[in-house]
């Protein structure tokens, strides 16, 4: 996400922070770099002006001269510069009206209108516990009414029957009815898109705005349309009057330019991003992070909540006490590979990983990747049931039938076998009685949450927003329990080893140092 940007705007901050002092020179020369960087992130120019320009008048004010490291500060100006171009807080889609509360899905063809709108729908009945009903207003595509059944099915959520000959504006007002006598608190209106902005598309979202009355106008814009998306976003407040913005592929998007423009542009919040296919893969718009994100400083508060969304809590509690007692097989290793593939994979948790955006290339060129991962599960699935939970078993004969089995060779078996071992001697190490590292680890993780003394390890599904925040803060800055450099190593903090900083994935398999 913004790979590209966060890679320009690295290395031009980079050259400042290790300078004691900095003059309007310097300052000058950075700041057309940064606006060189944006231009070609594809943010619109009114914006790339506002922003240098506010960020030029803050750094050569007299913060910035009594400042003990005017680079530090300029990096800080550009950072609550880009939070402030973005939205500054998280704004939420507002479910606070009587039910049922209206959302109307706007924007062009192709945007991923429906898609999104079964996206909202899944999200809001798993998290929010609202029964929902999704209506499709498209009648010009070809399908696109069966496509939104399709996706009730997949989420869960009810669909409006269809009837066939009705027009948007009528079908509004059946969902409408519908909604309310059925008992509904939300109604998602996923509307008809064009390929272009013209007047019939707007006339006909103004009329349907006027019969649903819609409590929410989300436009869905496709991030990667650059400066297009803010001529789009303009058009749509101006005619019908957006309340919030919904980027989609922003996995695909290593420019950014639509995310900063749009918001500077219209005033109105980006609520959401879309990123990636499947119909979980939609995240909250948190400027600040986003900001971290683009400036390579990582986003550990999102790294938390995807472990306390996808860590299965028994499955957590069961590997401590395997880890208190010395034992990890190849099951647990398939576990603990399958962990990180659903929290992103390892281009997912690098993005979140402070400093790691920097090595990003090293990791790749020294193949370590997704495709690793998948080996590895392949390897693993293709052994016996007695092979893993015995590795040792193990010999030249059955290595060459799970070479076979997995499409893999005897060197990638052997590397996974090292890297095993390496693992299970940490787990021995790391779990001998209470006063061992794990029992560090859980103690002072539970005493920095406010935990009572032996409350052992939380369970991360079960903690509020305030408690993962500072679960976040505790990991960024280390030193859990005593434990310098915070995580042990294999579990986050000890990192990939050879890597800057310290950080490192949790539960990451033991990558070792090239020599």
């Amino acid at each position: 996400m913004f790979e590209s940007l966060q890679d320009r705007l690295g290395s031009i901050l980079n050259g400042l922070t290790g300078r004691g002092a900095l003059s309007d020179k310097d300052v000058s020369a950075a700041l057309r770099e940064v606006r060189r960087a944006l231009l070609e992130a594809d943010v619109a120019l009114e914006v790339v002006r506002s922003f240098t320009d506010r960020v030029r008048e803050k750094a050569v004010g007299a913060e910035i001269l009594k400042s003990i490291k005017p680079g530090q500060m300029v990096v800080k100006l550009v950072h609550d510069e880009l939070v402030a171009t973005l939205g500054t807080e998280q704004v939420a889609i507002d479910l606070n009206a009587p039910s049922p509360v209206t959302i109307m899905m706007v924007g062009l063809q192709g945007s991923g209108k429906t898609t999104t709108s079964g996206k909202i729908a899944k999200r809001l009945t798993e998290r929010q516990r609202k029964k929902v009903l999704m209506a499709s207003l498209d009648t010009r595509r070809p399908a696109a009414q069966e496509q939104l059944r399709v996706l009730g099915e997949q989420t869960g959520v009810a669909t409006l029957p269809v009837i066939a000959g009705q027009g948007p504006v009528e079908i509004a007002t059946r969902a409408e009815q519908a909604a309310r006598l059925g008992g509904y608190d939300v109604l998602i209106l996923d509307t008809a898109g064009r390929t272009h902005i013209d007047e019939p598309l707007m006339a006909e979202m103004a009329e349907i705005k006027s019969r649903a009355n819609p409590h929410e106008i989300l436009l869905v814009a496709d991030s990667l349309t650059g400066q297009d998306a803010v001529n789009l976003a303009r058009s749509f407040d101006e005619r019908v009057g957006i309340t919030g913005i919904v980027l989609t592929r922003v996995d695909g998007d290593g420019r950014g330019g639509a995310a900063l423009s749009m918001r500077a542009v219209t005033g109105k919040p980006i609520k959401l991003i879309g990123v990636g296919e499947k119909m979980d893969a939609l995240e909250e718009f948190h400027p600040s992070r986003i900001a971290d994100r683009i400036l390579g400083m990582g986003d550990i508060v999102s790294l938390v909540e995807k472990a306390a969304e996808n860590i299965d809590a028994e499955k957590a509690a069961a590997m401590a006490r395997k880890m208190q007692s010395g034992k990890f097989d190849m099951n647990d290793l398939a576990d603990q590979i399958g962990q990180m593939q659903k929290m992103g994979g390892m281009g997912g948790l690098m993005g979140l990983m402070p400093g790691m955006g920097k090595v990003r290339d090293q990791v790749a060129a020294a193949g370590i990747d997704d495709r690793l991962l998948k080996r590895q599960l392949a390897i693993i699935s293709s052994m016996t049931a007695k092979e893993r939970s015995n590795p040792d078993l193990l010999k030249n004969s059955r290595k060459k039938r799970i070479a076979a089995g997995s499409g893999t060779d005897a060197s990638d078996i052997n590397k996974l076998l090292k890297m095993h071992r390496q693992m299970a001697d940490m787990m021995k190490s790391v779990g001998k009685g209470k006063g061992g590292m794990m029992g560090k680890l859980m103690g002072g993780l539970g005493s920095k949450l406010g935990l009572p003394s032996g409350a052992g390890m939380p369970d991360l599904s079960k903690m509020d927003p305030k408690q993962l925040e500072e679960m976040a803060k505790s990991l960024q800055s280390g030193g859990l329990g005593g434990l310098p450099g915070g995580l042990p190593p294999g579990l986050g903090g000890g990192g990939l080893p050879g890597m800057p900083g310290g950080r490192g994935f949790p539960g990451l398999p033991g990558l070792t140092r090239k020599k």
